[in-house]
């Protein structure tokens, strides 16, 4: 559970000679970059959020860090400040499983500590989307994996596997908003969260399990503060209508008749509403928001402003949103997402600050975008 701190989305190539090196198809001189990476990484020693700006008097505060050296239970990353390093230390560090949902896989050092972790005794599934352009950004990955020997499948046919999830050794999972898609982690604006909850990361494996065999995709588990999709709108909408004083809303998408019209509905009894959108997304939606009183903008994307592909809320200062849905009806109510709700303040607090900063870069109305396609 992780409402609190305190409570309770081939074609092989021929195959090489068996060597380990000639399988993962790398030149030398990128194992000693990896390996210094992996270091690196495994140095930093957990899994924290980048230290950010000191919270404006109306911003939610964190405790004080504690000096125990205990890894909390939920911890928010914020990208492109964390460059996914975090992710990396969980693979780097699995000494029995990885587990790993995945939109679009294309980092290449991903893709190498998956089979680093693999040629260890990692049991290593991964399992990617093909339908709907999947299999476009998902190919080399996925054979790469398969010629070094890693398990890899095709999400169930006819589904959009749009979750981003890691889950190592059944102890902890990172939800992410951003896929392992290396061409954007500078230029983007993601966030992941990185649960130790045992419910929590019990419910992603077993449904995790189920796609693997190929299971139709249906609604997972009933866990506290995970949201699932397809099913996932009545839980946003439930958050949305909660507001008693403030709304903040970053998303690439606005195309969700039941979120816009709750958006609507809290500005409307007085809710101060702000909503930043990627680009031209989300017009149609525009001109009843800002009717009703929110206050909507779009980012002008790099190189002024990072690329808002995060998928986030957050209500009163105090309840979060994060997961891998757009604001659509194919992210709620058909594809297989997740994301999930907290009231931790290590969480909050940070998210807080970075939707702020993404609103002083945005601009008011509709701009040109960043010609990027929603991810």
């Amino acid at each position: 559970m992780v409402t609190s701190s305190n409570q309770s989305r081939p074609n092989e190539g021929r195959r090489r000679p068996p060597s380990w090196r000639s399988r993962c198809y790398l030149p030398r001189p990128f194992w000693r970059a990896l390996i210094g990476t992996t270091a690196a990484v495994l140095g930093l020693g957990g899994c924290g959020s980048p230290a950010g700006p000191d919270p404006s008097p109306s911003a939610p505060s964190a405790p004080a860090r504690s000096a125990s050296r205990t890894r909390p239970a939920i911890a928010l990353i914020v990208e492109p400040g964390d460059g996914y390093r975090s992710v990396d230390l969980m693979i780097a560090g699995a000494r029995r499983t990885v587990e790993v949902s995945m939109y679009e896989l294309a980092d290449i050092r991903t893709q190498a500590l998956l089979i680093l972790a693999a040629r260890r005794g990692v049991a290593v599934r991964v399992l990617l989307d093909r339908d709907y352009g999947g299999a476009s950004v998902n190919q080399a990955a996925f054979a790469q994996l398969r010629r070094a020997g890693v398990p890899v499948r095709w999400a169930p046919a006819g589904t959009l596997l749009h979750q981003k999830t890691v889950t190592t050794d059944g102890t902890a999972s990172a939800v992410l908003t951003g896929n392992l898609t290396s061409r954007y982690y500078t230029t983007t604006r993601d966030f992941a969260v990185i649960d130790r909850d045992p419910g929590s990361v019990r419910a992603i494996a077993s449904v995790f399990a189920r796609d693997w065999r190929g299971q139709p995709v249906r609604p997972g588990p009933d866990v506290a503060g995970l949201v699932w999709s397809p099913g996932a709108g009545p839980t946003l909408t439930g958050l949305v209508d909660s507001a008693r004083r403030t709304v903040v809303v970053e998303n690439e998408e606005m195309a969700s008749a039941p979120v816009e019209a709750a958006l609507e509905a809290v500005a409307r009894r007085g809710v101060d509403v702000e909503v930043v959108l990627a680009g031209a997304a989300g017009h149609v939606a525009m001109d009843a928001l800002t009717g009703a009183g929110a206050r909507v903008v779009t980012s002008p994307g790099p190189p002024l402003a990072l690329y808002p592909h995060a998928k986030a809320i957050v209500v009163d200062g105090t309840t979060a949103f994060v997961g891998s849905q757009n604001f659509s009806t194919a992210g709620l109510d058909r594809n297989r997402e997740l994301g999930l709700i907290t009231d931790d303040p290590t969480v909050v607090g940070p998210l807080w600050r970075a939707l702020r900063d993404d609103l002083s870069r945005a601009v008011s109305g509709p701009t040109a975008g960043s010609g990027q396609a929603p991810r």
